[in-house]
């Protein structure tokens, strides 16, 4: 069996117009989601052992925010710029690609990708993920390169405003 976590990094600022979209740092409310967000994968007793994100800003901001909130290295998250700027299909070959002694991974990225792969890999239950949106996969295969469309079963799907 093998668990994916996907997160869709925090909310973003605008604010400088002069940044380019790939420099964006969270604002004020990413930064007070990724905590929640983290906290509550903890209290599901959830863990992970691979952080790969994409290499902008604020997914990378959010991917480290999150690995130190919930005891992963920081130091050992992972970057991809397949994640930036990419479709679906990236994202699942990214995932194929996981080493295989890996039991978790978490993939952090952007939408539209990350919510057309969720939808993709779970029969199309995930219509639109918020930012910092997480949601739990598993697949009933040994080896990540086994890993099918349509064959996730959705464990759970979270995001900062939805009430418990």
């Amino acid at each position: 069996m093998k668990t994916l976590y996907l997160l869709r990094h925090a909310k973003s600022s605008r604010d400088d117009p002069e940044l380019k979209d790939f420099e964006r740092p969270l604002a004020d409310r990413g930064m007070r989601d990724v905590p929640k967000m983290a906290s509550r994968f903890l209290q599901r007793g959830d863990t992970v052992d691979f952080i790969i994100t994409s290499p902008a800003m604020r997914a990378k901001t959010t991917a480290q925010m999150m690995a130190d909130q919930i005891g992963f290295p920081a130091d050992e998250v992972a970057s991809n710029s397949k994640l930036y700027f990419s479709g679906a299909g990236s994202l699942f070959k990214v995932v194929r690609l996981i080493e295989e002694h890996r039991k978790s991974a978490m993939l952090v990225g952007h939408n539209p990708a990350i919510t057309e792969f969720a939808h993709g890999m779970c029969a199309g239950r995930i219509e639109h993920i918020p930012t910092c949106g997480l949601l739990q996969l598993q697949f009933p295969v040994q080896r990540w390169e086994d890993i099918q469309e349509n064959s996730g079963k959705l464990v759970y799907f979270d995001f900062p405003k939805k009430e418990d």
